[in-house]
């Protein structure tokens, strides 16, 4: 697990440090903690907008029929 180096004001650290004792845990897991939920939520987030994308082609998506196009009739631009 990599290590990371924060600049907080000492004030917030002992602040932070005495919520953490009520707490019964340590201002290390409790930013550990916060960071995983905000990973979390992030990929929640992305995962619900997927879904939602997939839902607005499932409920406009048409029939286009037979394909009666070949390749070549894209490419062909008048060229005769």
């Amino acid at each position: 697990m990599p290590n990371i180096t924060l600049s907080v004001d000492d004030e917030i650290v002992r602040k932070v440090r005495k919520i953490a004792i009520d707490r019964n845990t340590t201002l290390t897991e409790m930013v550990r903690a916060y960071l995983t939920r905000v990973a979390q939520e992030d990929a929640l987030g992305r995962e619900l907008a997927a879904a939602e994308i997939d839902e607005t082609v499932r409920a406009y998506a048409r029939p286009l029929g037979r394909r009666t196009w070949t390749r070549e009739d894209l490419h062909d631009r008048g060229a005769s």
